[in-house]
């Protein structure tokens, strides 16, 4: 089965002129958020995906140990590096660069500068067998600093755990499907969030294969056996599955989309 990836992201974080009160402050002595002046565009990140809190990407690193998670909240950085034990900055919308394949985020704060790239490829941390997707670099430059202190390691995009259950379909392109369209069974999806993997039943054919997953997108690679079918509805399925790109999940329900518009509609069963 093929495998596909994300494109390529670069995450540049420049840092300066927040202000926040001396009860505000994180342990390395960077403001907090407090009083701060990015208005709609914050507010905007607040009411995006499954909520501002949730960490959707993981970096980590050895010598020194460290450690980053990005959010729409917030993006944290900890180690174990003197005056750097921890580093945070508010979260803020991508700046698209005229390559499509680059996002660009700029925050400020009195603290200094902070910049993360995260590039696809195989990755290993070498302390364990456990393997990335990613290539993370990490620079931070505090105000008191002279120069950018450089840290490497691997990552990883998480999943929302919502995504994680058993899906059946209700709507396809706008219409709720009956068992004229699918006479076998409804079409499934089974989603494993913690390992990025699905698989299911397309309405003739068993499916399988990955998913990406950042805050509000959603993006599906499908694998199908080759049983010879006549349902035109199971091709429509797979082609609007394959279009997805967003996603949301309210009342049990999780729609899955894309800029034109609502492609499929499933019931959470279980």
């Amino acid at each position: 089965m093929k495998q596909y990836f994300a494109p390529f992201l670069l995450l540049v974080f420049t840092l300066s002129g927040c202000t926040g009160s001396a009860s505000k402050k994180v342990a390395d002595g960077v403001p907090a958020k407090s009083g701060s002046t990015m208005g709609n565009s914050q507010k905007k990140i607040d009411n995006i995906g499954p909520g501002s809190s949730t960490v959707y990407f993981k970096g980590v690193g050895t010598e020194p140990f460290w450690g980053v998670e990005i959010s729409g909240e917030k993006i944290k950085f900890t180690s174990l590096s003197e005056g750097l034990e921890t580093f945070s900055t508010p979260a803020v919308e991508p700046v698209r660069a005229a390559d499509a394949d680059v996002k660009r985020y700029r925050a400020h704060t009195e603290g200094g500068e902070l910049s993360v790239q995260i590039t696809q490829g195989d990755c290993s941390d070498g302390m364990s067998d456990k393997n990335y997707g990613y290539k993370v670099t990490v620079q931070i430059k505090r105000g008191i600093d002279t120069d950018f202190r450089n840290f490497e390691g691997c990552g990883d995009y998480i999943a929302d755990y919502r995504l994680h259950d058993i899906w059946v379909l209700e709507k396809l392109n706008g219409e709720m499907v009956t068992t004229s369209d699918f006479p076998r069974e409804f079409p499934s999806l089974e989603i494993n969030a913690k390992d990025n993997t699905f698989f299911g039943f397309s309405g003739c054919n068993q499916i399988s294969g990955t998913i990406f997953a950042e805050r509000e997108l959603l993006r599906f690679s499908a694998a199908t056996t080759l049983m010879a079918c006549q349902d035109t509805r199971e091709v429509q399925f797979m082609t609007a599955l394959n279009a997805v790109t967003h996603y949301s999940i309210e009342n049990n329900r999780l729609t899955l989309s894309n800029p034109n518009g609502v492609l499929l509609v499933f019931k959470k069963v279980d």
